[in-house]
């Protein structure tokens, strides 16, 4: 007969299967383990979908058959069999009698616990050259490599092929830790649990491979897709078991390596959570992205393959969650060397400086050899992590690599997010100067197609080295149905939570969001997050927004072009949280939505009614009411942030959100936000708020922290690092609120701010907020204020910079005689020392020429 999988013999007399040991349950008998010979197993044709059959000898000699283990933990592993040996091997079992003196095993979960924690301990004795079926894997290897065989020859089912060929290394790598003794009893307990998932997989793989192909077309469909499923099964069985042994091999590293590496490593100027295991950031949902994410392991896998992967896709297609998904899945192979993620909600995410060094440091926690080789200069030379990005690339990540022979794959996700000035992508450009240098490295990257990106990947360098993916060219009907699963997960979900969903939503409903949808996972995200609203009526909420577009606006207020998907959805969300039309509380509601879409880096909703002067219980409600577009937690204490960026975008744009109620414009509100951080700052900012002892460095301070947290609220630590990066243009700063506010600031406060950014380790911020200003001045007394103020701290930087008393003890006290500083602030001077003679009566031409973190390099 031919079937799908193969062809199977009609006459082929059913063999007896022989027995292998793998452990005894109760009133079972101990024994060696046989020859090699003797361990053999029948061929597959006995490996059917029944449950698992374990055979063994009682202490009368008679073979026994335990009962079939329960569907949930159904082991397709091996036939069991003991030799006989004098003396019980369970001490508490039970024995019911079944007349005749013949006994039944009771069927308790810890005897199945015991019969296949032994069949794994067993095993790991086996030795590795011994035959393949040996292996608990192996059986399962044998069906994976058919079915392969099968869909390698059908163009229609080369997704499966990809999954298969991925699976089996996994397999392999797992069988060959499979022969070695567990660690512990739970590492044994995982490896069972395993085990047992696997038998109840492969026996549905093994059943569905020996169905006829004959059969009508619809039926090979859903055969198809249950065999995928049941591969995805495999797939997550395998990572679920690989992520505990890798993360704990991680943290193993981790505590090895020495202190003073661990000191220079510390030391490194790093973003914090760019990492891909930082964050609140989720991967796909299981069953969706299937064949981008099997394409994308096969190029990770293959290192003949290009070294450069660029997912491409617009905004909204999911790009950050396959990159979430594939450093994950290639973090459980052992294979991620670093990762970055970049946001523009987050300064330290954007800055391009922050790149390297970040993954810098990742591969020098994850690899030895790369450890030994980068302490070293880093050590001798700390401000390599602030040099141009071609020497961070060169010596913080090149060199250790090609020198340390390692083979890793970096990812980086959303490039197109960092602030890049320059037409070709800064950092493109230089790593395709290095691509070539180190083969064994792979770079995945994501980005929208925007002019910068797709030109950094046109260069020449790393056009030849770069596969290409482009996202948004999925076939739609594909995207659609990773978009209608996503919906009926997050429904089914919901449905549980509340009464009265039985039946929700309609197919003709679930059919209508997803051509809205139009491609677009953001569209679904944002749907469900308005769905699911607290205190509302799904029921409600869905048929709101599946109204036809010219009823969901209200009044008629708004028009929408062609192929504006996202901008309809935003927009009724958007006129539900905002209600009816009342100027005073759109002003509101701009205000606070410009807040958080134009933050530098985001605030909480206290922080924001701190800033703005409103309630901190009002702006957390009104946030709430647009909770669909936004992450926001419960505490009001927590930052919020645009729940994607494709929201910001088209908030901003008047041609897309032509509603001018929901309009926030950029030109309008930051001055709004640097209004409100000056007038903090003037009312709050007090000398030595952190009561620190006099003349001691800010390292010295042990509980620096602690006391920055408990003295200085996040939103005056926000005023005091950002005010300046809302100040745009000229038209701002002659504004004579903002004029007067910065005045006073720097006339009353300036001392005060420089500390508190000395003990926020953000100096430089202050070198940045002060060129600004003076930029945007036009001559006026404040101009002068602002240009000595600058002149103080270029020269006092390092002062400022090591320690916050030393600002009066030292650099106040070396200012010069006639300078605007002194006379401002002399008062609050507290020398150590008596300065004789020497001190000059004004600034020298040149003072300074320092390098920092920053984004400007300033010399004077």
């Amino acid at each position: 007969m031919n079937s799908l999988f193969g062809r199977k013999s009609k006459k082929s007399p059913k063999p007896s299967p022989k027995r292998i040991s793998l452990g005894a349950p109760p009133n079972a008998v101990a024994g060696p383990l046989r020859s090699r010979e003797e361990l053999d197993i029948g061929p597959d044709d006995e490996r059917s979908s029944r449950a698992a059959r374990i055979v063994f000898q009682d202490s009368g000699g008679r073979d026994k058959e335990l009962p079939p283990l329960p569907e949930a933990s159904t082991s397709g592993v091996a036939v069991i069999s003991t030799e006989r040996r004098s003396g019980p091997v369970g001490e508490n079992t039970t024995d019911t009698g079944e007349g005749g003196g013949g006994g039944r095993l009771a069927k308790t979960s810890k005897e199945y616990e015991n019969t296949v924690l032994g069949a794994t301990a067993i095993l790991s004795d086996v030795p590795k050259k011994a035959s393949d079926e040996l292996s608990p894997l192996g059986s399962l290897k044998a069906v994976l490599k058919t079915i392969a065989a099968v869909h390698t020859d059908h163009q229609e089912t080369v997704g499966i092929g990809n999954k298969i060929e991925v699976l089996l290394s996994r397999v392999v790598a797992l069988e060959e830790r499979f022969y070695s003794r567990p660690d512990d009893v739970e590492e044994q307990r995982r490896r069972s649990e395993l085990i047992c998932k696997f038998g109840s997989t492969e026996g549905q793989l093994r059943s569905l491979s020996e169905k006829p192909r004959l059969g009508k077309l619809t039926e090979q469909v859903q055969d198809n897709e249950e065999v995928y499923g049941l591969l995805e099964d495999l797939r997550e069985n395998i990572s679920d078991y690989q992520m505990v042994q890798r993360t704990a091999i991680r943290d193993r590293g981790c505590e090895s390596i020495k202190p003073a590496d661990a000191a220079v490593l510390n030391n490194v100027r790093c973003a914090q959570e760019a990492e891909y295991r930082h964050g609140d950031r989720k991967g796909c949902l299981k069953g969706t992205r299937g064949a981008v994410l099997d394409e994308i392991e096969v190029w990770a896998r293959d290192f003949d393959k290009p070294p450069v992967y660029w997912l491409n896709g617009v905004a909204g297609t999911g790009k950050s969650t396959i990159a979430q998904t594939i450093a994950e899945r290639i973090f459980v192979d052992g294979q991620l060397g670093g990762s970055f993620f970049c946001s523009r909600d987050f300064e330290d995410r954007r800055n391009l400086k922050f790149v390297f060094p970040t993954i810098a440091v990742q591969l020098a926690r994850n690899y030895a050899e790369f450890r030994s080789i980068f302490v070293p200069p880093v050590q001798s030379d700390p401000g390599i992590a602030h040099e141009s990005l071609y020497n961070q690339m060169d010596k913080m990540i090149a060199r250790p690599l090609k020198e340390s022979n390692i083979s890793t794959i970096i990812v980086i996700d959303a490039l197109d997010e960092c602030k890049d000035e320059e037409p070709a992508s800064a950092i493109l450009s230089v790593l395709g100067q290095f691509v070539s240098q180190i083969p064994k490295v792979k770079f995945f990257i994501t980005g929208r197609p925007e002019p910068r990106i797709r030109e950094g990947f046109h260069l020449p360098p790393l056009a030849k080295e770069t596969d290409v993916f482009v996202l948004h060219n999925v076939e739609l009907s594909q995207v659609n149905s990773d978009i209608q699963l996503f919906f009926r997960h997050n429904f089914s979900e919901l449905g549980d939570r509340r009464r009265g969903l039985n039946g929700w939503p309609s197919k003709e409903q679930l059919d209508l969001l997803c051509e809205r949808a139009a491609g677009l996972f953001v569209y679904a995200v944002a749907t469900v997050k308005f769905i699911n609203k607290q205190n509302s009526n799904p029921r409600k909420q869905l048929d709101l927004l599946l109204q036809p577009p010219e009823s969901s606006i209200r009044e008629g207020k708004t028009r929408f072009k062609e192929n504006t998907t996202l901008d309809l959805l935003y927009t009724s969300i958007l006129q539900e949280a905002f209600g009816d039309e009342d100027p005073e509380d759109d002003r509101k509601y701009r205000s606070v939505l410009g807040a958080v879409i134009l933050a530098a880096n985001p605030l909480s909703p206290s922080a924001i009614a701190m800033l703005l002067g409103f309630d901190t219980e009002d702006i957390f409600l009104l946030l709430s009411s647009a909770h669909s577009l936004l992450v926001l937690q419960e505490d009001v204490d927590h930052p919020v942030r645009p729940f994607h960026k494709s929201f910001p975008d088209f908030i901003v744009d008047p041609t897309r959100c032509t509603n001018e109620r929901f309009h926030v414009s950029p030109p309008s509100h930051h001055p709004e936000l640097l209004a409100g951080c000056l007038e903090l700052m003037n009312k709050t900012l007090e000398k030595n708020m952190c009561n620190l002892p006099d003349a001691v460095a800010n390292c010295e301070v042990k509980d620096l922290r602690e006391r920055t947290k408990r003295h200085l609220n996040p939103a005056l630590q926000y005023a005091c690092k950002s005010w300046h990066k809302h100040l745009i243009n000229e038209r701002t700063a002659r504004t004579p609120a903002i004029a007067s506010a910065l005045h006073r600031f720097l006339e009353k406060k300036f001392l005060f701010w420089l500390e508190v950014l000395s003990v926020l380790g953000a100096a430089r911020e202050a070198v940045d907020a002060l060129d600004v200003a003076a930029k945007l001045l036009e001559v006026s007394p404040t101009l002068g204020l602002v240009n000595d103020c600058f002149r103080f701290v270029m020269g006092f930087f390092d002062v400022i910079t090591l320690s916050s008393p030393h600002i009066y003890h030292s650099a106040l006290l070396l200012c010069p005689h006639r300078s605007i500083m002194r006379s401002l602030y002399e008062m609050h001077a507290r020398p150590l020392t008596r300065i004789v003679r020497g001190l000059p009566n004004s600034w020298e031409s040149s003072i300074a020429a320092t390098k920092f973190p920053s984004t400007i390099d300033t010399a004077v």
